[in-house]
């Protein structure tokens, strides 16, 4: 997929060791746009973790998983206090989501979480991230702000689903929403999740 290879690469010159969880080709699946994540794709983060912990060159303590639209959904859940995270043996130093359906997703977080996401985005809009942040749902307060770990909020002006994937130079209706690629939305996430790892490693 062009979102992992472009991904990979970049995050591996960083020095770290990447992994890439395919969770549609063993399932005969081409994508889950319609339906959403399939019964099982909630395990497959930590069916990952649990293969890297085992291999000599990574430190199990300073694993991070990340996530892409779907995947960045599957990725805060992976985090998120409940039965999921709760039989996990091994765990996650923090996770990353790029422009995730976060409606999905009430937290509160066991690990620290960074979001990545567009402001003109019409599938996962910004809007249900920022209420994450604020512990907020449809109905009001849904938990305390300060409760869990922190989850940081980056929200990229004028970028729409997708705006990572460099073959979308320009804008498709794809399910009936515009994916798009910008430029300057990609240099910036690169950047704050550089940071992003960085600072969770320093703190750890």
């Amino acid at each position: 997929l062009p979102i992992y290879q472009n991904w990979g690469p970049r995050i591996a010159a960083w020095g770290y060791v990447t992994l890439t969880v395919d969770g549609f080709r063993s399932r005969g699946l081409k994508n889950t746009c319609a339906k959403g994540p399939q019964p099982g794709m909630e395990f497959d983060a930590y069916t990952a973790l649990n293969f890297l912990v085992k291999q000599s060159f990574v430190d199990p303590k300073r694993v991070f998983v990340v996530g892409f639209s779907q995947g960045g959904l599957l990725s805060l859940s992976s985090v998120e206090r409940g039965p999921v995270e709760q039989r996990a043996e091994n765990k996650f130093l923090a996770a990353v989501a790029f422009y995730p359906p976060c409606i999905g997703v009430k937290g509160p977080m066991t690990v620290s979480a960074l979001i990545l996401t567009g402001e003109s985005d019409d599938w996962a809009p910004a809007e249900a991230c920022r209420k994450l942040v604020a512990g907020q749902d449809d109905l009001g307060i849904s938990r305390q702000q300060d409760e869990g770990k922190p989850i940081q909020l980056v929200v990229y002006a004028g970028a729409y689903h997708a705006f990572d994937t460099s073959t979308l130079r320009r804008p498709v209706r794809y399910f009936g929403h515009r994916i798009e690629f910008n430029q300057a939305a990609t240099e910036q996430s690169s950047e704050a999740l550089h940071q992003f790892l960085q600072s969770m490693i320093e703190n750890r």
